[in-house]
């Protein structure tokens, strides 16, 4: 009854839901703050990922420029090497060693910058590790200088090959970043273009300069170079800073680079060929000045750019940090709200939810106890003296009240209950009281006929009438055990043999002539016992008698085992599952189903464990060995005493 008062409770208590999450109040608070907070923290991941990719951008920038300057050393070795060179060619032998030493700085600054590159990798390393091939066949052009079979226009054409492709290749993988500092790469691009115009011009009029006239087309040469000069020295103007603009005026504001103006006019007028008086040394000397100086304003702009650079990354390392304060704070604000939220819910919930299962699991359970065991017609208890629901908001104090008129409601139904079930059972004890004094009654009338038949076929059929009596009288006595009710009827003095209990107990069965006491060792029974073991011992003979193959007999074994006497009623019948197995030794335990909700087939298993629990014997089904089941009921020493002679007779 009570089960019933329970299962008709729990749905109001706990609806579970489909939704994974959805099951609690904490995980439809994380819900409905997730989707905002999400939204949230996919602005604050834009702004993180921006922020690392100006950081990306910016220390990419800085690497981009180191290798720029590196490259730009090389450049200017390789563009001394072709000035030298070409003077040499145009006549001024002086140059020899300082040719022969050229080159030997020329290499050492090539293996330096492609042993820099080795752990190097992006767009701007492959176009450097490309441009190296023009560098490689200098090696022809040094053998065919040093044969004297070299011809002077080509070989500066082939050195200045060379030199623009490492130009070129610095403009290859320019990372994207801030614009300032995008401009800044331009402009160092810019001024790289303009310091290798000026360093052509070197190198070629030097050559002019020591042959004394410009060759075919060298003058035209010579105006497409200072042209090259002048549009990219206007496009570094254009890309430079204040500071640049007046470190490159300073370049141009030297001596040397007044005197390179001079000389340069002087070139101006022999574009007829006419012959030009101009020490190569002096030129050189002077334009070198020129030229190293502009590499030293390319460096300033490099630094500049790479401070630039750094700059930007520290304030995007600190905006990167901002935002990802700005996230935490974020998340852990929307954590609070939820938890907080959160616990203002399920705090009431959570008792509300504790006084359900208070009521369900010990008020419930108490106060049915309590209505059984009182007087039917008395007062029951009106729920004084109840702890105080919680409240909380409007809807919690709904459900507090709710949840106390279910109380209430199931404490009503448990009464109703507890009523029908005591009229029940005393209905039931008294219609097995009757049935047992009407059967024994009629017993004892067979009895005195069976005495005072003398024809064979009548006593036979007053036999059969005994022996149907004597069974309904067990059924009467198992009403009984099932309503709780002791059965005073049969009882004994002093002790029974149990090999007659056995006979008692089969006698009590239909199919008697198939049960077989197979080795049941002599021991005592003590009287008070005799019926109730008598009966158990009926029910379980009967049970494997209706489970068994017709021609297959019921054994029953007994034997002492320590302090204790065993029985065994062995049947070789179909068997049970494993499950149901587990189930009936459940029963016979006193811990199995409700006798109001078991099914009416197996109420043999509740006479059965209601009579081990009052003979405070242990009944257990196990498999037999190939098919079918036997029941073991081992006896406790209370119970047991040396055999007697005295036999069991018929109350």
């Amino acid at each position: 009854m009570t089960g019933n008062v329970l299962t008709a409770l729990r749905p109001i208590v706990r609806r579970p839901s489909a939704l994974p999450g959805w099951s609690s109040i904490r995980g439809r608070m994380a819900i409905v703050l997730a989707v905002p907070t999400c939204l949230l923290l996919a602005l604050t991941g834009l702004g993180v990922a921006d922020r690392a990719a100006d950081f990306s951008a910016a220390r990419d920038t800085e690497a981009h420029v180191g290798v720029l300057l590196r490259v730009q050393g090389l450049v200017r070795e390789v563009q001394r090497e072709r000035g030298l060179t070409n003077g040499l060619l145009g006549g001024e032998k002086g140059y020899r060693d300082d040719v022969v030493a050229q080159r030997a700085r020329t290499d050492r600054a090539r293996d330096a910058l492609s042993a820099s590159l080795e752990s190097e990798s992006g767009p701007l390393v492959s176009a450097l590790r490309g441009a190296d091939i023009p560098l490689a066949a200098l090696a022809t052009t040094r053998e065919h200088v040093d044969a004297g079979i070299a011809e002077r226009a080509a070989t500066l054409r082939t050195y200045t090959k060379a030199v623009t492709r490492l130009v070129d290749a610095e403009s290859a993988g320019v990372p994207d970043g801030d614009r300032r500092i995008a401009q800044g790469v331009q402009a160092l691009q810019a001024l790289a273009r303009a310091t290798e115009a000026v360093a052509l011009e070197r190198g070629s009029l030097n050559g002019v300069f020591a042959a004394g006239r410009f060759r075919s087309g060298e003058y035209l040469d010579f105006t497409e170079v200072r042209a090259t000069r002048v549009a990219a020295l206007g496009q570094f103007r254009q890309l430079a800073r204040g500071e640049q603009e007046s470190a490159l005026d300073d370049a141009f504001g030297t001596g040397a680079a007044r005197r390179v103006a001079g000389y340069e006019t002087r070139a101006g007028r022999g574009a007829d060929g006419s012959p030009l008086d101009v020490a190569p040394a002096r030129w050189w000397a002077d334009m070198t000045t020129l030229v190293d100086d502009l590499h030293g304003v390319q460096r300033e702009v490099g630094d500049d750019v790479r401070a630039r650079a750094a700059d930007a990354g520290s304030a995007a390392t600190r905006q990167l940090g901002g935002f990802l304060a700005l996230g935490v704070l974020i998340l852990g604000v929307a954590v609070a709200l939820a938890v907080f939220s959160a616990r203002s819910i399920t705090r009431p919930l959570g008792a509300l939810a504790d006084e359900a299962d208070a009521v369900a699991g010990a008020r419930l359970p108490e106060a049915v106890r309590r209505i059984q065991e009182a007087d039917p017609g008395g007062p029951h208890d009106d729920g004084a003296g109840r702890s105080r629901l919680p409240g909380g908001a409007r809807e919690i104090s709904r459900l507090a009240a709710a949840l106390r008129n279910v109380e209430d409601t199931a404490v009503g139904l448990a009464a109703q209950q507890a009523v029908l079930r005591r009229t029940s059972t005393e209905s039931l004890a008294s219609l097995g009281r009757r049935n047992q004094s009407l059967l024994n009654r009629q017993l004892g009338l067979i009895t005195t006929l069976e005495s005072q038949e003398l024809d064979p076929d009548a006593l036979a059929e007053l036999f059969e009438l005994d022996h149907l009596a004597t069974r309904m009288r067990r059924n009467a006595e198992s009403l009984l055990v099932l309503a709780g009710e002791e059965s005073p009827a049969r009882s004994w003095k002093g002790t029974v043999a149990v090999t007659d209990v056995v006979r008692s107990a089969v006698a009590e069965v239909e199919q008697y002539r198939r049960v077989a006491a197979v080795d049941v060792r002599q021991c005592g029974i003590r009287g008070h016992s005799v019926a109730e073991l008598s009966h158990l011992i009926a029910e379980l003979v009967e049970n494997a008698l209706m489970f068994s193959p017709p021609q297959q007999p019921v054994e029953v074994h007994g034997w002492p085992d320590g302090t204790e006497y065993c029985l065994a009623v062995v049947d070789r019948g179909i068997g049970m599952t494993p499950e149901r197995l587990a189930e009936a030794n459940a029963v016979l335990a006193g811990k199995g189903d409700s006798l109001h909700t078991a099914p009416t087939r197996f109420l043999g298993h509740h006479v059965v464990g209601a009579l081990a629990a009052r003979l405070g014997a242990h009944v257990e089904l196990r498999p037999t060995q190939g098919t079918g089941v036997t029941a073991y009921v081992a006896l406790p020493a209370a119970l047991i005493q040396e055999p007697t002679s005295t036999a069991v007779a018929r109350g």
